[in-house]
This record gives structure tokens, sequence and C-alpha cells, in this order.
């Protein structure tokens, strides 16, 4: 299972991200261009040292990506059909999250195998991007397992 942003914007949130995967043994995508430099001092920030502790792919760009990517995209959206509690996941499902600013194009929309939204109470927009990923990945990795030891 990997995880997977599409051109993000805040360096804070992919640190987050970084260490979120780091700390839980999956591998990040990050589908470029982003938001701020790579090196970015936010970015070490909040990645901490663990950054080093995770597999990261850089991709220059969603095409790129879509080319190499194995297994179901599964994308994170406050537009998708299926609600986090029911959809089910699997072992090789890369958990696609949209820039903070503009989520993701209609084309990378349609590519998706599986839309998932995270229900939240009515008249609220959506959660930060790092905290979507927090709660979709404990429920992919719970489903199939796949927790570390």
């Amino acid at each position: 299972m990997r995880l997977a942003l599409h051109q993000p914007d805040i360096a804070g949130n992919v640190g987050a991200i970084l260490r979120l995967a780091a700390c839980l043994g999956v591998g990040v995508d990050l589908i470029e261009p982003m938001g701020f430099a790579w090196s970015d001092r936010a970015l070490r920030r909040a990645g901490m040292d663990y950054a080093d502790a995770v597999a990261v792919n850089r991709h220059a760009d969603w095409a790129a990506f879509a080319e190499q990517v194995a297994g179901r995209v599964v994308l994170l959206t406050t537009a998708g059909a299926e609600p986090l509690p029911a959809a089910r996941f699997r072992t090789d499902d890369v958990l696609l999250l949209g820039s903070e600013g503009a989520g993701v194009p209609a084309a990378v929309h349609a590519r998706a195998d599986l839309r998932v939204r995270i229900p939240m109470r009515p008249g609220l927009r959506s959660l930060n991007v790092a905290l979507a990923a927090a709660l979709a990945l404990g429920e992919a990795l719970r489903q199939t397992h796949g927790w570390p030891e």
C-alpha cells in the first residue's frame, strides 16, 4: 500500500504525511509540480528525521505516475461516491490525495478506480490533507491487516 500526493501545495502537510508513512511502513509518491521546493525548510521541520525512513518516489507529472502505478488508484475526494466506512481496500492500493488548494483535475478523478469520501458533518468542506491521509490509511491498514508489528 502507498500514499500518493497530486501536486501538493504545502510543505508542512507533505512532511506530516512522510512522517505518517515512515511510522506505518508505507511508501509515498509525490506527483509534481509541487507548490514548494523539495528542500524547503518547512518540509524538513515537519518531516523531521522521519523523511529518511520512508520510500519516496517523485514523478514529473500525472502521466509519469499513471504509467508506472501498480494496483488500484483510490482517490480520497469530497466528491467520492463511496463513504470511507463502506470502502473495501486491498493491499496494493495507492491512496491518492489532491492538492490542498485545487484537489485533482477531472482527468485524474476519472482515472481513479475507487473514489472515497470521508463522511463529515453538513456544512463543512474538508479535512486537512494530512489528517485525511491518516484516517484513510488507518482504515485501509486495519482492513488489510497491514499495521506494523
